[in-house]
């Protein structure tokens, strides 16, 4: 928490707040927070069924196939850790899940650029970090790509004017809906700003620079709120970490500091088997990185967890990757069981939740 002006704050990002702004005057705040595990689990079902629409289409035809898909995202995640251990900050990775999902699924539909920008900008004010991911997001716009290629091949050669009239349509084609994009996003931008400067008196304070914290995460902190010197320790929570043994059941026991994603999310590796040779699998790829560097380079780590919960910034766009790759390939049995895998592991959260 951020104590200051006579006030307490949280620095989580506003939109989920505002969200359930109705049920809290309906309810009651005593009320709304004990509804919290019951909108939790609505949440965490909401992001399975756009996952189904987003699966669909992407053109994965096979309702076995999507189903699994499904499994993979709602129970071998940490969907289902920040559902069952319940928390402000893990309603708001639920919601940003959820809208991604929905601005994918925009992307490959419609591709109403206004929408995309408002959902993107729902998404920022939830968690921060899925900012970084919209220029990518801006060049999957479907009336971007044919043109942002022909430019590409056409190169800056003039060949008479019907060819420059011919990149004059093209440049147009990619900043309408680009502009349009701008108008969907900016008005979150500008409340972000301005709920900063109210709070905290400057429009770029967050409040996570300046909450109270337990010492060892105040060392972290000094040296710098997004730094290399945090990587090794978040890849280590992202791709390494594993459990320890113990002599009683289960046996194995996380740290809740974090555990490898190829542990928690095997099936996720299906994203690898993406047609590459389509410049959407690329760039998506791009949104995935994109949307987890700063998770990478934060001083929090995401304690306390099961999983690397900070990765769920990005799942939505591995996710579309898989998507790609099950709707070339289809989901066969090897993958199946890597998925059910990762179901088996997420179980083990339930567990955990309450015995760390």
């Amino acid at each position: 928490v951020v104590k200051t002006g006579g006030h307490i704050y949280v620095p989580f990002g506003p939109f989920p707040a505002i969200l359930f702004m109705p049920v809290v005057a309906i309810t009651g705040p005593a009320t709304a927070d004990q509804l919290e595990t019951g909108i939790d689990a609505l949440l965490a079902a909401a992001d399975v069924a756009m996952c189904w629409l987003l699966m669909t289409r992407l053109g994965v035809r096979s309702l076995v196939d999507r189903l699994f898909l499904c499994l993979l995202l709602g129970f071998s995640t940490q969907v289902w850790w920040v559902t069952t251990r319940g928390g402000v900050w893990h309603t708001g990775h639920l919601v940003t899940v959820f809208l991604t999902l929905w601005a994918l699924w925009e992307v490959f539909g419609r591709g109403r650029a206004w929408l995309i920008g408002l959902l993107f900008g729902a998404a920022f004010l939830t968690r921060a970090p899925i900012i970084l991911a919209a220029p990518a997001v801006a060049l999957l716009l479907p009336e971007v790509r044919p043109a942002m290629g022909r430019l590409l091949r056409g190169g800056l050669r003039a060949a008479g004017d019907r060819a420059r009239a011919d990149r004059l349509a093209d440049v147009r084609a990619i900043l309408q809906p680009w502009t349009l994009l701008a108008v969907g996003l900016l008005p979150a931008l500008a409340f972000f700003l301005w709920y900063n400067a109210v709070r905290f008196g400057s429009p770029f304070e967050s409040g996570y620079g300046l909450a109270a914290l337990p010492g060892w995460l105040v060392a972290l902190r000094a040296q710098g709120l997004f730094s290399v010197a945090h990587l090794g320790m978040n890849l280590d929570l992202l791709l390494w970490k594993l459990p320890t043994q113990i002599p009683a059941f289960p046996y194995l026991k996380p740290d809740g500091l974090g555990l490898s994603i190829l542990v928690t999310s095997p099936g996720l590796l299906l994203a690898v088997r993406a047609p590459w040779r389509d410049p959407r699998a690329w760039l998506l790829l791009a949104a995935t990185v994109l949307a987890l560097l700063p998770n990478l380079l934060y001083y929090g780590g995401g304690w306390l967890q099961y999983g690397y919960r900070y990765a769920l910034d990005a799942i939505p766009f591995a996710m579309a990757l898989a998507g790609m790759a099950a709707a070339r390939h289809g989901v066969g049995w090897p993958w199946r069981l890597l998925i059910l895998a990762g179901v088996v592991v997420g179980l083990g959260g339930v567990y955990w939740a309450y015995h760390l």
